[in-house]
């Protein structure tokens, strides 16, 4: 939640500007974690990483 402002919430004070730089850094932010997912799963077997950790194990 937002914070307060008196009556108003601090979001209705933020210049288009600085909202526009808000969501590219959300946008960004977002991007990041799935490319970071994407590479986690890749071109993996389903149970494959699994099956592996236990013969090494």
């Amino acid at each position: 939640m937002t914070r307060k402002i008196g009556s108003k919430h601090e979001a209705q004070h933020r210049g288009q500007k600085e909202r526009q730089e808000i969501r590219r850094t959300n946008i960004a932010r977002e991007a990041v974690k799935i490319a970071e997912a994407r590479a986690k799963y890749r071109n993996e077997v389903k149970g494959q990483s699994r099956r592996e950790a236990a013969a090494a194990a």
